[in-house]
């Protein structure tokens, strides 16, 4: 009967789907939603991130800048573990080093620090890739670059945020901004959500969802603007509806991305949440979007 098990096992092609297994996420002890989610566990997960970037934010800031690196250094390696199944190899070693030295550079010098690190990165991952073999040495480089562009470079665009004016509440209010796009858009979507926004790309983003995140958000973004940092409600109003349409477009950018690469989630390391990509995707995007609507708030004022 075991023979016959193995038999089966190996004709019917199930071998690798054992195989691959550690590599998914398990479905067996997932809680059931609506959604796809582990609710309690994603809440859990999200107030220790949270509590983690107030420490950084206002106490000692070092931890920010460890935070946003570590986030990134770990965002790369689940870009280029995605990519593989593509046969797209990335050199992780040099990838990783660059992915955790954009956000700690911007911290220490600002604007100018970045841009040496980021010339460093590419140097560093094309050169280290010239000794390796040549086949896919071009694909090689360039899922290298868009790895450290997407995880690492707009992820760094906070620490520079921090070092302008009010920094540490703008950055908390970008925050703040695209985890409320979440949370009621996932909530409105979840009770009333029917109209998906892309069904090709991603089934359970609806137009109520979006709606729920657009005016839940604008609501979070005036009060912020108002009492958080002393601006116009307009000001705080624009910020939110900006985060929300590139919050969402991250959301669908990711998910193009899985889709096309035939995964479901980045990686496995955040209970109720995926991988670490699959948390900051919509972050990426609010963070480069609020540093440069706060400098034009600036140069109109």
């Amino acid at each position: 009967m075991a023979k016959q098990s193995r038999v089966e096992l190996l004709n019917t092609g199930n071998l690798r789907e054992v195989i691959k297994r550690p590599w998914t996420r398990s479905e067996e002890h997932r809680a059931p939603s609506k959604a796809g989610r582990n609710l309690p566990a994603a809440i859990a997960v999200a107030v220790v991130l949270i509590v983690t970037l107030l420490v950084g934010l206002f106490l000692f800031p070092l931890v920010l800048a460890l935070l946003a690196g570590t986030a990134a250094g770990i965002g790369v390696w689940e870009i280029a573990r995605s990519l593989s199944y593509r046969g797209i190899g990335i050199p992780r070693i040099p990838a990783v080093i660059a992915a955790l030295l954009m956000p700690l550079a911007a911290y220490q010098g600002g604007a100018q620090y970045l841009s040496f690190a980021v010339v460093l990165s590419v140097t560093l991952v094309v050169v280290w890739r010239a000794f390796g073999p040549k086949e896919g040495m071009v694909l090689s480089i360039m899922g290298s670059v868009f790895a450290l562009v997407w995880a690492s470079f707009l992820l760094s665009a906070a620490l520079l945020l921090y070092h302008s004016e009010d920094g540490p509440l703008k950055i908390l209010t970008v925050v703040l901004l695209a985890v409320s796009s979440d949370t009621f858009g996932y909530a409105v979507g979840v009770v009333w959500g029917k109209h998906p926004m892309a069904p090709r790309i991603s089934p359970k983003k609806s137009w109520e969802g979006f709606a729920g995140s657009l005016g839940g958000a604008v609501i979070v973004g005036i009060l912020c603007s108002v009492f958080l940092l002393g601006d116009t409600w307009w000001q705080g109003a624009i910020l939110a509806m900006a985060i929300v349409a590139v919050s969402t477009l991250g959301d669908f950018s990711e998910s193009m991305i899985k889709r096309e690469l035939g995964i479901k989630d980045m990686g496995t390391l955040l209970p109720g949440h995926g991988g670490v990509m699959d948390r900051i995707d919509s972050i990426l995007f609010a963070v480069i979007t609020g540093y440069v609507l706060f400098e034009l708030f600036a140069i109109l004022a």
